[in-house]
């Protein structure tokens, strides 16, 4: 029997047990705060009983071992040939913040930092090592929990996710920042704006007229040539390497207009030529920009 591992590690209050409640409502073994130390011999040990097949641990800096010992530890796992995913989660500083000022549970660093914007920062330096190490990165900010479980739902609900590229598109504006998680950032200020078509400003890229008037353009279908190829091509280099979930971002000036309508419409084109592409597209600042 296969064993596949999941990590769930990141930032305090990004939502690591809400994902191991998810997976575990997936039916993976799930276990909070579990000791670096222990990993490699409880790996062993249920891999020889055989019964179990699907595991989800949290692991974090609560450990005082888990910094220093998390690397080697991970690449003897990989050695000894067990399939694992690793989750880095995190949120930007000032969610933190609003999240642990609705919780009464206090942030593990706050012993040694006062403050708890000083926790947070502290916290993001120490773990800045470990994120090389996930094949999996999602920035919570933009998530309740609900949205949450539905990602890591779609992630991880399906037999052969194992072995299928997951893509996220993020469709975002400019004046309101780069998503923090991407892996690939396109700029598509390049195409006309319609926000200066009094007619077109009010409407989003999710209606038909914005769609109309982008594609009248030339330049939008050779733009979306390029991307569909260019996503086409490297999703299974990431897979290769282990990394099955890929981040890619698609920007305008506001995220109203143009960067939701060519998200829409790559992730339309990528569904007919990979048709087991699992892709998830979000809109986030569309009713901002």
């Amino acid at each position: 029997m296969s064993l596949h591992i999941v990590i769930i590690t990141g930032e305090s209050g990004a939502g690591k047990s809400s994902v191991l409640k998810a997976l575990e409502d997936l039916a993976y073994l799930a276990i909070e705060n579990f000791p670096v130390r222990l990993l490699l011999p409880f790996l062993r040990e249920i891999s020889a009983i055989g019964t179990v097949d699907k595991i989800a641990l949290v692991m974090d800096i609560r450990d005082p071992n888990f910094l220093s010992e998390f690397p080697q530890t991970l690449d003897l796992i990989k050695k000894e040939g067990y399939y694992l995913d690793v989750i880095y989660l995190s949120a930007d500083t000032e969610v933190l913040i609003s999240r642990f000022s609705q919780t009464r549970r206090p942030h593990p660093l706050l012993r040694e930092f006062k403050d708890l914007r000083e926790a947070i920062l502290k916290e993001k330096e120490r773990l800045a090592s470990i994120r090389d190490y996930a094949n999996i990165f999602l920035n919570t900010s933009q998530y309740n929990v609900h949205q949450l479980r539905h990602q890591i739902f779609t992630l991880f609900g399906r037999e052969d996710s194992a072995n299928r590229p997951f893509l996220h598109l993020i469709a975002f504006g400019y004046k309101y920042g780069i998503p923090s998680e991407c892996n690939y950032i396109f700029d598509v200020r390049i195409l006309p704006n319609p926000y200066f078509v009094p007619s077109l400003k009010p409407k989003s890229g999710e209606s038909q007229e914005i769609r109309h008037f982008l594609m009248s353009f030339p330049v939008t279908e050779e733009l979306l040539n390029f991307l569909v190829n260019y996503i086409k091509w490297v999703l299974p280099k990431h897979l290769e390497e282990g990394r099955k979930f890929v981040v890619v971002g698609i920007g305008c000036t506001g995220g109203r207009h143009r960067s939701p309508a060519i998200a829409l419409m790559v992730a339309e084109k990528l569904r007919e030529v990979i048709p087991d592409l699992d892709v998830v597209v979000t809109l986030r600042d569309v009713e901002r920009g």
